[in-house]
């Protein structure tokens, strides 16, 4: 979902309790549930031999929607159904949807805005490819900003996967409201954190990543997350954990004017709050704070309103189907009721999830009963044949795209 957050003023954070009380603030805005949001990415490549597009092909074929990560005098346009165009390191291509009432229109503006994108990259020979790992071309970064050497100078120094993950890697992501308060907060977050391990059995789809041995995982992309970083992408079961959880984990890098972006090792956004990188980079401000927080890949993330971020990207259309699950699970408290107790066996099982998908039974088990669960609350007749469609194909043990 196309937002960001934003500090108003630079505020100078010189404590814990002021920097976790500035969090409290802008991770989750609370309200009535109400509207819903999406990224979808995508594999690029050129023809005959899949070769990554350059970034000048893909700013010549984006034109005014070209991303001012590639062009930064580009007026970055939305499509005409308001998704946002971005790149990813490896050249991977993404639409961030508007906010949307429904995901019934959520998913209409959605594949709209992938037509015209799939029209402007074809126009230079690009294809889109619904893959969630990229098993043919070993990683390359495309992106040369200092916040993407620095983020690939630190994942270089755990193993192979942070690169796989920032240039081989594509998901789903969908973004909902936080919630009326503090406790609807705490229990949509729950749920989703709950939820999660089946779901990503559910929609497994990426079992080849370059480099590594064929056949081993379900979903090789969500491996790249659970092998790259631990402290920045476990996060946290309870959102009100979650302000300390930011505050405790390693700098990714430090935003300044200058090439290198790389802070001390090991240091913590608390301890520079603490005084710990020294007079140079001085006290943390509020706007560095929220870049922090767009460093952090837990699988629920905290941006205002909240991101599910441990999907797969899914064959061709099929990314409808875990939208409208996700809409459907969180539309009231009786079917959050039930998808917590269908859940609760399979939480925090994600590594399991992630390697064995629906091959392990008791996944396959939670993961039927959540979307079938969908089904019957989802509230358009598409939605209705989709979920069910998963349903069944879950019970069969089958990943997204092999019953057809």
């Amino acid at each position: 979902m196309r937002t960001a957050i934003q500090s108003v003023e630079r505020t100078c954070l010189t404590s814990r309790p002021a920097a976790e009380a500035y969090l409290g603030g802008v991770c989750f805005k609370l309200g009535p549930p109400q509207l819903i949001g999406a990224e979808l990415e995508w594999l690029t490549a050129q023809p005959p031999d899949y070769l990554r597009p350059g970034l000048v092909s893909l700013a010549a074929a984006l034109g005014p929607h070209t991303p001012r990560t590639i062009d930064p005098t580009s007026p970055a346009q939305p499509l005409p159904g308001g998704s946002a165009v971005t790149v990813e390191p490896g050249g991977q291509i993404e639409l961030s949807s508007a906010p949307c009432r429904s995901a019934r229109e959520l998913c209409d503006y959605l594949a709209a805005d992938h037509a015209v994108l799939a029209g402007l990259l074809s126009s230079k020979s690009i294809l889109m490819a619904s893959e969630a790992a990229d098993g043919r071309r070993p990683a390359q970064r495309l992106l040369q900003s200092p916040r993407y050497s620095a983020m690939e100078s630190r994942f270089a120094r755990i193993g192979p996967f942070g690169k796989l993950m920032m240039c081989n890697t594509a998901a789903t992501q969908i973004s909902v409201d936080a919630g009326a308060d503090a406790a609807a907060v705490e229990e949509r977050w729950r749920l989703l954190y709950t939820i999660g391990p089946a779901l990503v059995a559910a929609f497994a789809c990426s079992t080849r990543l370059f480099g590594i041995p064929d056949g081993q995982w379900a979903s090789q992309r969500m491996r790249t997350w659970l092998e790259l970083d631990a402290p920045r992408t476990a996060g946290t079961p309870r959102s009100a954990d979650y302000a300390a959880w930011v505050l405790d984990a390693p700098l990714l890098s430090v935003y300044n004017d200058g090439e290198d972006w790389a802070p001390p090792d090991d240091a913590t956004f608390g301890d520079w709050v603490d005084g710990a990188l020294g007079e140079m980079v001085g006290q943390p401000t509020s706007a560095d704070l929220d870049y922090h927080l767009t460093t952090l890949f837990p699988p629920v993330r905290a941006a205002g309103h909240l991101e599910v971020r441990y999907l797969d990207a899914q064959p061709g259309d099929l990314w409808r189907v875990p939208i409208a699950a996700i809409d459907a699970l969180l539309s009231g408290p009786g079917v959050m009721a039930e998808a917590l107790g269908a859940a609760l066996p399979t939480a925090d099982r994600w590594r399991d999830a992630a390697e064995f998908g629906l091959g392990d039974l008791d996944l396959r088990s939670a993961a039927t009963a959540l979307l079938s669960l969908a089904a019957s609350y989802a509230p358009d007749p598409e939605f209705v044949r989709l979920l069910d469609a998963a349903a069944e194909r879950c019970c069969r043990g089958l990943a997204p795209g092999e019953e057809y």
